[in-house]
């Protein structure tokens, strides 16, 4: 009896509350979708002269909808500032001035895109519609008054990306990307910056230059993937350059070009130790004529030294004047990337008082060489020599220069061989000699530099007899 009674206690205040919601509805209907809407001022004149430039738009919505808000002309050409936005129930307030969603007059050519730009002069109706999700929809609408608001675009007449294809990689070529722009007025804001594919931006910075941010005229910007800066580059693949222009109004407009990074990546190279505790292994031989090089002809190339320990632990090394100084030391590329080198090829023999230049080989940005230099030199090693032979490298045929560069690939080792002739004997002797890992106009990390250090005593025999 007791369980039936509260069975009919639950029944009717189920009933009392489902009364209670219909009442409800029945005496208050639901609240409109869209429950005010308005422009603070009726009219505007948007040309950043700092009167009446902006309005603001409020409205209250009573539900979650999406909305849009567009101005129509008189002439019936509708532009849109907002478009199939979601927002949920509450107030909103936006400053509106006069930019809406890029178009193009008839008859027109414009460069590039335009994202945002100034409507036309004149009087326009503004509606504001809601959706609500598939159901209910509904709109308000005003008009608004738009003068004194005709202003150029910010259009950029010239936008060139040079190289479309490089590769950051510190090799000398296809190393940077040269981007120009040309605006044709002031703006109040320049962007470029690489797309990914995931839209991630990766900002480029202008060259310093005399040109102010933002001035009429011409901007040049300078890519390199970062690597400057001794951070990775972006991962091989396709990107876009993009470059945005916008004005003191908000009028924006953008330009895109393709570009493409290949064998992109920080190079790593060092010397190697020949044996436990020997990192550049020396030895002595007599000089033949037929190793004589010059800028005309090189002479035949030294046979590899085959003895890696050879005189390696002695501390110091006396060598007869006239006869050869000769080095041996092994080179890996441990990096991500291959790593380019020029000439002369191991073997090759200098004469002391020469310089690589005099033998034809001139420096060449982004090549890796090794060099022997001693005290007395009178430049930074002047004896250089490629990192490997030419059997070691890999060639790669560069379309844009028509040259053919040559490159050790990540991971491999290669041996070093060449030899100084001792012909004069200088007012320091002995002297400290060392081998050096030359990344031409970029670095000698300092774990490639003073390698292998020994004192070179050259004996004059006719000295030592005359005495």
């Amino acid at each position: 009896m007791r369980l039936s009674r509260m069975l009919t206690l639950l029944a009717a205040a189920f009933g009392l509350a489902i009364v209670f919601v219909v009442g409800n509805i029945l005496i208050k209907p639901p609240a409109p979708l869209i429950l005010d809407a308005i422009f603070d001022r009726p009219a505007i004149s948007p040309n950043a002269d700092g009167e009446d430039d902006l309005t603001a738009f409020e409205y209250r919505l009573s539900r979650p909808a999406t909305i849009s808000l567009s101005l129509v002309s008189e002439a019936g050409r509708q532009f849109y500032f907002r478009d199939r936005q979601p927002r949920d129930a509450g107030e909103y307030s936006v400053l509106f001035s006069g930019v809406v969603d890029g178009f193009v007059q008839e008859d027109e050519t414009v460069y590039g895109k335009i994202e945002r730009r100034l409507i036309p002069n004149g009087l326009y109706r503004w509606v504001l519609e809601a959706q609500e999700g598939e159901g209910n929809s509904a709109s308000v609408d005003g008009s608004l008054l738009v003068e004194k608001g005709d202003t150029p675009l910010p259009i950029m007449s010239e936008f060139t990306v040079s190289p479309d294809v490089f590769s950051p990689n510190q090799d000398g070529v296809a190393d940077r990307v040269s981007i120009n722009v040309y605006l044709e007025k002031d703006v109040e804001r320049l962007d470029v910056f690489l797309l990914a594919e995931d839209d991630l931006r990766i900002p480029i910075s202008a060259r310093v230059e005399e040109r102010q941010y933002g001035e009429a005229g011409r901007h040049l910007f300078d890519y390199e993937g970062g690597i400057d800066l001794g951070v990775d580059p972006p991962p091989d693949g396709a990107y876009r350059v993009v470059a945005l222009a916008q004005d003191h109004v908000g009028q924006r407009v953008r330009m895109e070009a393709d570009l493409t990074i290949e064998t992109g990546g920080k190079p790593f190279a060092e010397i190697k130790p020949q044996a436990p505790g020997v990192d550049v292994a020396f030895e002595v031989r007599p000089y033949d004529e037929k190793w004589l090089s010059n800028g005309e002809s090189l002479g035949a190339v030294l046979p590899q030294p085959d003895d890696a320990s050879s005189l390696a632990y002695s501390q110091r090394i006396t060598v007869p004047l006239g006869d050869m100084l000769v080095f041996r030391l092994t080179v890996e590329n441990y990096g991500p990337v291959p790593i380019r080198t020029s000439g002369p090829a191991p073997g090759t023999v200098y004469q002391q008082n020469q310089l690589a230049g005099t033998l034809g080989f001139f420096d060449e940005s982004g090549a890796w060489r090794v060099g022997i230099q001693c005290e007395t030199s009178i430049s930074s090693f002047p004896y250089r020599w490629a990192i490997a032979s030419d059997d070691r490298l890999q060639e790669v045929y560069d379309e844009a220069s028509e040259n053919t560069f040559r490159y050790l690939a990540p991971g491999e080792r290669a041996v070093v061989w060449g030899a100084i002739r001792m012909t004069e004997v200088k007012a320091r002797n002995p002297q400290n000699c060392w081998a050096g890992l030359i990344h031409e106009d970029v670095a000698i990390s300092l774990r490639n530099n003073h390698v292998g250090m020994r004192s070179i005593m050259i004996a004059d025999p006719q000295a030592g007899a005359a005495s």
